[in-house]
């Protein structure tokens, strides 16, 4: 440690150290036996005994034999704006830290926090600096978060990079890292990468969870047109209605009502040349694997296609068995949240009058 002696430099005295340090009973203190050195020569008075208490490092600095037993006990502390560290002592004394002194000298408190092991203040300061971080500052942020080993504020700066990265690119800091630190750049860019693997795989299981869920709604208006009739299409041995009203979900039933009469006239439903015909056996083939009441089912062909089902073994059928758990999944989670989706907006209309294309 080095040792400073003799010089004349500027001192904080007890009286005034006592006021600015805001401390609950100025009696009670001893007097100062150690004196924290600034870089523009600062001297703040300090008690040994506090210091050693909060950090764990500047008790071992405090408890280091030192050359002469008759000299004045010093630590120095540089590299740092002088205000930092009166700040800084200002914590390890009362535990307090103003919201101006984080905004001025968050940086550096940050910094010392980590070297002198003081979590609390470290803590604070990881927050502070993370809620004021700016295109222009978020790459020397993010390399002291680095060196301060704080992955909270690390991880902040690493997403603000991520959405940001076409302005950050422009900016001295970037362009300092660049040319100076290339394996960051390396580690920025496969974050980047990554995160935006994460959105697709989040974007692509949404997108199944929509499309497993209009499924199993498919699969709720089959059932409601093929029991109870929807406007235009009802069952066989009903007699026919002049006028039923629209259920609640008419965007999809109004769908399925187009493709049963579409089914019902074409002549091209067997041989497998028409699209649309594909995909309403597509529909009555899915219905029967989640269909639990074939004996009473008045959807068409519920019970043949299970005995199909049951005779057949095919290649794709770990695929289709697959589809047919997500979509009864879909419809059991569909019935718990009834309430809450009523709630919700509107859907959006889907393809071909609510009937998506799905490949088995």
């Amino acid at each position: 440690m080095e040792e400073f002696h003799n010089t004349a430099y500027p001192t904080i005295s007890g009286d005034l150290m006592s006021d600015h340090f805001q401390f609950s009973d100025k009696d009670s203190l001893p007097k100062p036996d150690v004196q924290i050195i600034t870089s523009n020569g600062l001297r703040i008075p300090a008690h040994t005994g506090i210091l050693a208490l909060v950090s764990p490092v500047l008790e071992n600095i405090i408890e280091r034999p030192r050359k002469h037993r008759s000299s004045e006990k010093t630590i120095p502390i540089l590299g740092v704006p002088c205000e930092a560290v009166s700040a800084f002592i200002q914590f390890l004394y009362s535990s307090r830290c103003s919201e101006e002194e984080l905004e001025k000298y968050g940086i550096h408190l940050l910094a010392l926090s980590h070297v002198y092991l003081v979590p609390q203040l470290k803590h604070r300061c990881s927050r502070a600096v993370g809620q004021r971080l700016t295109i222009e500052n978020v790459v020397d942020v993010l390399q002291l978060a680095r060196l301060c080993d704080s992955p909270d504020l690390y991880l902040k700066c690493m997403r603000m990079l991520s959405s940001n990265f076409k302005a950050v690119e422009k900016t001295e800091g970037w362009k300092f890292m660049h040319e100076n630190d290339p394996f960051l750049e390396l580690e920025i860019l496969q974050f980047i990468d990554e995160d935006e693997s994460r959105k697709k795989r989040t974007r692509r299981h949404r997108e199944e969870q929509r499309l497993y869920m209009e499924l199993s709604e498919a699969m709720e208006c089959l059932e409601h047109i093929c029991t109870e009739g929807c406007t235009t299409v009802g069952p066989c041995d009903l007699e026919p209605s002049k006028k039923r009203d629209p259920c609640d979900k008419f965007s999809i039933c109004e769908g399925l009502q187009l493709l049963i009469k579409h089914f019902a006239i074409c002549k091209n439903r067997v041989n497998g040349k028409c699209s649309r015909c594909k995909r309403m056996w597509q529909l009555l083939r899915l219905h029967s694997s989640i269909c639990d009441q074939t004996d009473s089912c008045r959807v068409p062909l519920c019970r043949q296609f299970k005995l199909k089902m049951q005779l057949e073994k095919k290649g794709g059928e770990t695929l289709w068995r697959l589809l047919v758990k997500k979509v009864a999944s879909a419809r059991a989670m569909s019935s718990l949240s009834l309430l809450k989706r009523k709630r919700e907006e509107p859907r959006e209309t889907m393809h071909d009058h609510g009937i998506r294309n799905f490949r088995l």
